[in-house]
């Protein structure tokens, strides 16, 4: 039976990380300068990469991972050396927008049949309130016959990373943790307490955890959305959205947030989750899944503006070229889960246009399968009838309106979701200009 005298030693942690990618790689290499650390992946591919030093999305440098002090493994038997283990795997939704929890009761049925008795169990996946409790606790009792609260302990602390920042690192966002008692919440903000630099904040119960986690992306979504409807109707009002936030960003209590698609796998899935539990217990969610709409709908409005760009060029639709530049769900990551491209490329395809599409950090074999075209080399694309910039990575900023205008036939159309370019700058070239 457990008892505090039980409490496993700071110096004899042996933690174990499940779900090797953007949230668990990291936290892994973090605390691999403090404990033992055993990285357990069912990508046998990616456990071999990891092994050599390559990190496939390209967050961690090869020298790091190599000297890390990390047992690299996708064999689960290696789980039952570990007495603190962290689950971070995805909880995407299905094509009904409903939370797909196959990958986390996956990884709780791996993680229960290898379980060792006084073993602490923290999730960061982000799920909807009571998910922990309700769904994963009696997957690891059921697999590992051990008892909850008695044989071991099961907390919870949301994954807060930003994919692509390298500002706000994993040690420099306060960590929320919560345990089963207080006890294991105390346990769990020790250890997660050795590399965040940024402080812990201990939360009074999971399902209070869970809730925080979930609604930090809500609160985004919805914020967006405002800035998409509001950028609609500026766009038909014959206003620049892009000065008037610029204008209202002078008052200091005005939050900057920008229109944009809104991709990836957390800002738009989470809203899900939460709107699932809600309607679970009776109450529809409609502020929320309104602010989901709106920005549902966006790959079809950039569309329409670069078909409205197309038409008034007086191209025909059928058959003309449009090049899309940035495939992925945001500037410099190869995160593409979730990218908005590939809804804005079957708008456009309703007409029968010919996509190109360009963004090096993606190859061309995972565009194919991806979205359907051709990655295209910005200097290999010959004449397009209009270009779409998503985003620019770092690595394409050094792209003149002069390089784009030569790429464009005849009128240029460029449509620039990002607003990364000038508006006045590009009408004075010539360019017909769409932003939002």
């Amino acid at each position: 039976m457990w008892n505090g005298t039980e409490n496993i030693i700071m110096e004899n942690k042996i933690i174990c990380v499940v779900g090797l990618g953007y949230v668990g790689l990291p936290l892994a290499v973090e605390f691999s300068k403090f404990f033992e650390v055993i990285g357990f992946d069912i990508d046998k591919r990616k456990i071999e990469n990891l092994k050599k030093g390559i990190d496939e999305n390209w967050e961690i440098k090869k020298e790091k991972l190599i000297s890390s002090n990390i047992l690299y493994t996708d064999n689960p038997k290696d789980i039952k050396k570990a007495n603190f283990i962290i689950i971070c795997v995805p909880t995407p939704v299905n094509n009904a927008k409903k939370p797909d929890l196959s990958y986390l009761k996956k990884a709780s049925e791996i993680v229960g049949k290898y379980l060792s008795r006084n073993s602490i169990v923290i999730y960061e996946s982000t799920v909807y309130p009571g998910c922990t409790e309700e769904i994963c606790i009696p997957i690891l009792e059921r697999c590992s016959n051990l008892k909850y609260k008695k044989d071991f302990k099961v907390g919870y602390s949301p994954e807060r990373i930003n994919p692509g920042d390298k500002e706000h690192t994993i040690d420099k966002i306060v960590k929320i943790v919560a345990g089963c008692d207080e006890d294991t919440t105390e346990e769990i903000a020790k250890v997660y307490g050795k590399i965040i630099k940024a402080g812990i904040y201990k939360a009074p119960d999971i399902k209070t955890a869970e809730a925080a986690k979930v609604i930090e992306n809500i609160q985004r979504d919805l914020n967006i959305a405002l800035m998409n409807e509001l950028s609609i109707i500026f766009n038909k009002l014959g206003i620049n959205t892009k000065e008037v936030l610029k204008a209202a960003g002078t008052k200091w209590n005005f939050h900057k947030y920008y229109p944009g698609l809104v991709g990836g796998h957390c800002i738009p899935v989470d809203p899900y989750y939460l709107a699932y539990k809600a309607e679970e217990i009776g109450y529809y969610p409609e502020i929320i899944l309104a602010g989901r709409r709106i920005n549902e709908n966006m790959p079809k409005y950039v569309a329409n503006l670069a078909i409205k760009g197309l038409n008034k060029k007086g191209v025909v639709l059928k058959g003309s070229k449009v090049l899309i530049i940035g495939l992925t769900f945001k500037e410099n990551v190869r995160d593409y889960r979730n990218s908005k491209v590939k809804d804005l490329i079957e708008e456009l395809r309703e007409y029968e246009i010919e996509i190109l599409g360009c963004d090096p950090l993606l190859d061309n074999e995972t565009v194919e399968k991806v979205f359907g075209v051709k990655n295209y080399k910005f200097e290999e694309v010959n004449q397009v009838d209009a270009i779409v910039v998503v985003h620019l990575h770092e690595c394409m900023k050094n792209i003149s309106l002069e390089e784009l205008k030569n790429k464009i036939s005849e009128i240029p159309v460029l449509v620039d979701i990002k607003n990364v370019f000038d508006k006045g700058e590009m009408i004075n070239k010539g360019f017909l200009y769409y932003s939002l």
